[in-house]
């Protein structure tokens, strides 16, 4: 479809939601739809809420986050259950201003915008219309027509609440526009958008010594001071600060700690009180939420100081700290790889997520467990299976640090170092040893890394390529064995047969001769080896696989080749085995005879075809794991 044909669309759309009419017919809207009458905090939770919520064993995940936030389901659900819930029924926690706390590219400022444009678009639906009084510089609540004396009975018809008095200029325009007729007064539909300062503010502090409070709460209008006689007169008075265009909906406070106090003042009492003070006239309510972010340096410095005590019991610190998961890692550098100018390079299959590993490697902490090491704790993290461990063990693993995440490599520095080396190499394909390389060269570049965090970061750097290493002959095993799959559910078929028979004492009958046979016991121990099952624990095994094929048939199920994740890794680890040999002569000789290149080319348009190599990504492949298979 054509982009202009869209555009006029959209402008449809949109001139097909507007609405216009006076407070009586508004309070008709009000009586079948109380949603619009919604508080701004309850707006932004309800927003969230309506996107969907999935809950996963108690555990909650926000599908409005989904599409840019990766790894912060954790922090997502403190933000959302313990600040905008709360807030929306009108708990005390509205009050406070949201700080959100966290290392620099964390997700901060994404999350922030994420709310902006949420909130625009929300505006457009339904569920999210917002009316303001027609206009009013401030989109003020039409409620607010309603006198305090009137108030009480209003709930009790209408089961809403009016919070705010109504501002210096609607005052006077219902009195000189409206005759006093509150029922007469214009009402509009109100749209935000934070280009148009309707509803979405942003407050950026600069030179305290230059900077106007202006800037948040207005200013007075000196050319028509003559026309209307005075500086209290509101229509000598500009309602264009943050704080004013804000109303309704957000404002963000970038940078807020570094602000001069009196910037603060403001805040404290528009959150806590719900309005603040401008030019010469009474108190001004608003209703609107304040998010503001920082880093851990700059919070601590602000509450180590006296003079700021009074604000600390005013914020709501909420901890935004890097995601710790390596698939999900995976999943911020392709979204910035997407939007990036490089998005057409081929980058070889593992090679985003060795870099994942490396960067999770320098966010974790070490367990104070002796019996696991950082790299079971990443993979814990990651929800993979590891021997001797379950989730309980995750939450307590969560539970030794409160900082944890708080720290380490951010995702901007892989991005930039997997950038210069796709421009460096001047190729169209990157792989993992690539990535691992140019993360080790950008060490000694960094200035935030001493030396002692650099031969740390050296020791996750190797960790990392032993991950690859295995990952990589795996990879190429998969390959080697022609009809992977098929070989595999043979050998495992075979594997249970003789366990069944084993578990059972019976004996098996040779598919040649009929004669009955005892079990392979040089089979199953040559499977059951690949995954370090000893022999005084190869019974139990055994016993827990026949367990696991009853519990299947018990529920009409078939056991198969991916119903047992440890019996899988010993298939496969015992096929690779077998041809490990064959993998060693036809990738490292020099000058492959007719069948050796021929089985060459046979992996290699498979890694092509099956596993999203190219053909170079594919040939790199081959040379590394037959070099690692040679030493």
């Amino acid at each position: 479809m054509d982009i202009l044909k869209k555009i006029e669309m959209f402008r449809e759309e949109e001139a097909k939601l507007r609405w216009e009419g006076t407070f009586g017919e508004y309070l008709e809207i009000v009586k079948e739809q109380p949603w619009v009458a919604q508080s701004a905090h309850s707006r932004v939770y309800n927003m969230i809420r309506d996107a969907g919520i999935e809950d996963d064993k108690g555990k909650k995940s926000y599908s409005f986050f989904s599409p840019q936030l990766f790894g912060l389901e954790e922090a997502l659900e403190r933000l959302v259950e313990e600040y905008f819930h709360p807030a929306a029924k009108r708990l005390d926690v509205r009050k406070r201003i949201l700080l959100l706390m966290g290392p620099v590219s964390g997700g901060k400022s994404t999350l922030v915008t994420m709310l902006k444009r949420g909130l625009e678009a929300y505006s457009l639906t339904d569920r999210g219309a917002i009316f303001g009084i027609k206009g009013c510089p401030m989109h003020e609540d039409p409620l607010h027509l309603i006198p305090q004396n009137l108030r009480g009975e209003f709930y009790d018809e209408y089961g809403i609440r009016i919070e705010g008095n109504l501002s210096p200029l609607n005052m006077m325009r219902l009195e000189k526009e409206y005759g006093g007729r509150l029922e007469d007064v214009l009402v509009e539909r109100v749209f935000f958008s934070e280009d148009k300062r309707v509803g979405i503010g942003t407050f950026s502090p600069s030179d305290p010594k230059s900077q106007d409070i202006a800037d948040l709460t207005g200013s007075i209008d000196f050319s028509t001071i003559a026309e209307f006689g005075s500086e209290s007169d509101p229509r000598a008075y500009r309602f264009d600060g943050e704080l004013n265009k804000a109303n309704r909906g957000m404002m963000e406070f970038q940078e807020m700690l570094k602000c001069d106090e009196k910037f603060l003042w403001h805040l404290l009492s528009l959150t806590q009180e719900g309005n603040f003070k401008a030019g010469r006239f009474a108190l001004i309510s608003a209703d609107e939420l304040i998010v503001a972010h920082t880093n851990e340096t700059e919070y601590r410095s602000f509450i180590s100081n006296k003079k700021n005590e009074a604000l600390h019991s005013r914020i709501i610190v909420m901890p935004i700290p890097y995601n710790l998961k390596v698939t999900q890692e995976e999943k911020i550098y392709e979204k910035m790889i997407q939007e990036s100018d490089v998005s057409d390079v081929h980058i070889a299959p593992h090679t985003l997520k060795v870099a994942a590993m490396f960067s999770i490697l320098t966010r974790l902490k070490e367990p104070k467990k002796g019996d696991i090491d950082l790299v079971k704790k990443m993979r814990l993290y990651d929800g993979k299976n590891v021997e001797g461990y379950n989730s309980a063990d995750v939450d307590e693993l969560k539970k030794e640090y409160q900082d944890e995440g708080m720290s380490g490599i951010d995702p901007r520095y892989v991005i930039n170092r997997i950038s210069s080396t796709i421009i460096r190499k001047e190729i169209p394909s990157l792989n993992a040893l690539d990535v691992l390389r140019s993360l080790k060269e950008g060490l000694d570049q960094h200035p935030s890394i001493t030396n002692e965090l650099r031969e740390r970061y050296l020791n996750f750097i190797s960790l990392a390529r032993k991950e690859y290493d295995d990952i990589a002959k795996k990879e190429v095993q998969k390959a080697f064995v022609y009809s992977y799959e098929e070989s595999a559910k043979t050998l495992m078929e075979n594997y249970l047969d003789n366990v069944e028979a084993y578990c059972n004492k019976a004996k098996m009958r040779d598919q040649l001769t009929g004669e009955e046979i005892n079990p392979d016991e040089k089979l199953m121990r040559s499977i059951e080896e690949q995954i370090g099952i000893s022999e005084n624990a190869k019974k139990a095994f055994r016993e827990e696989i026949l367990i696991r094929i009853s519990a299947y048939a018990r529920k009409g199920k078939r056991f198969d080749y991916n119903s047992h994740d440890r019996l899988r890794e010993a298939i496969q680890k015992k096929l690779f085995a077998d041809l490990k040999d064959v993998v060693k002569i036809t990738t490292s000789s020099k000058t492959p005879d007719e069948q050796q290149l021929k089985k060459v080319n046979e992996v290699v348009a498979r890694l092509i075809d099956e596993h999203g190599y190219n053909s170079t990504s594919a040939n790199d492949l081959l040379r590394y794991v037959g070099s690692l298979l040679n030493r």
